[in-house]
């Protein structure tokens, strides 16, 4: 990997697309903005900060680019006595308008087997989670605790009336289809989330002439490199047996004797 690896990463967000428009989705509107500059990402990240916390800081330097945009707070952790409520990502001021903003960064694949509808077929590569789990936790327990009555003390402090803060989200995600799937069209999410596939054990014999490679999380947001440690199909298999045992679903980069170069998940279900 190069050197320069926590800035690939940030490159790699702002240039995920949201998973949705406007407000189409759950009603849950999503952010807009843009920024007139592009300043590096250089700040220190704390040691094995997990992506979700590491995207989150990734969106607090490109808002602080924003022209019109203040920052008021960030990661406000709502306490009543010694019992942590819940945290708000942020607060922010826009043009003039107080917004409480969560934000969301995912990666789901796509499993017909699971719900009913197109947005309840996303899941989480383990199966531990979904798309509308984390819709309705947004707009049922996240989003409502700026109303609760301990958050209105922060609020007060900042010196913003909660009868004039709109809510929002910046939800953004990469996709992940089944190997060899023609869905034609998608009408909930947006189409350029797709990033890739998902591949089962069985499918590794169409790879027999690939190489291989499994990123740590932090490059899960990034389109595969070049410049790593490829592994043939015998040490890949090898190690992808304790990820099965595991029941984990690790991202992995493909490399094809042409070149071509696939991001995908290799799914233990």
């Amino acid at each position: 990997m190069p050197k320069n690896a926590v800035q690939l990463q940030y490159e790699a967000y702002v240039n995920t697309p949201k998973l949705w428009w406007n407000n189409s989705v759950y009603g849950l509107e999503q952010f807009s903005f843009k920024t007139e500059t592009s300043i590096p990402f250089s700040e220190p990240l704390p040691k094995g900060i997990r992506l979700g916390k590491r995207v989150e800081q990734f969106v607090f330097h490109e808002l602080r680019q924003v022209p019109q945009l203040n920052l008021v707070a960030q990661n406000l952790q709502i306490q009543q006595e010694k019992h942590t409520l819940g945290e708000i990502d942020a607060l922010l001021v826009k043009d003039g308008t107080a917004i409480h903003l969560e934000i969301i960064y995912k990666f789901y694949v796509y499993d017909e087997t699971v719900g009913s509808s197109e947005l309840e077929h996303w899941i989480g590569p383990n199966r531990k989670d979904s798309l509308v789990e984390k819709l309705n936790k947004l707009k049922h327990k996240q989003l409502p605790l700026l109303y609760h009555q301990e958050t209105l003390k922060y609020l007060n402090t900042y010196q913003l009336d909660i009868s004039n803060i709109k809510q929002q989200v910046l939800f953004k995600a990469q996709l992940f289809v089944p190997y060899k799937h023609t869905q034609a069209e998608w009408h909930e999410i947006h189409t350029a989330c797709i990033m890739g596939y998902y591949l089962k054990q069985g499918d590794f014999i169409d790879f027999k002439d690939c190489k291989f490679y499994i990123p740590k999380k932090a490059n899960w947001l990034l389109q595969p490199q070049i410049d790593v440690s490829w592994l043939s199909l015998d040490a890949f298999s090898n190690k992808m047996i304790g990820y099965f045992e595991n029941q984990q679903s690790p991202m992995v980069w493909i490399k094809h004797p042409k070149g071509r170069m696939d991001k995908v998940f290799v799914v233990w279900w």
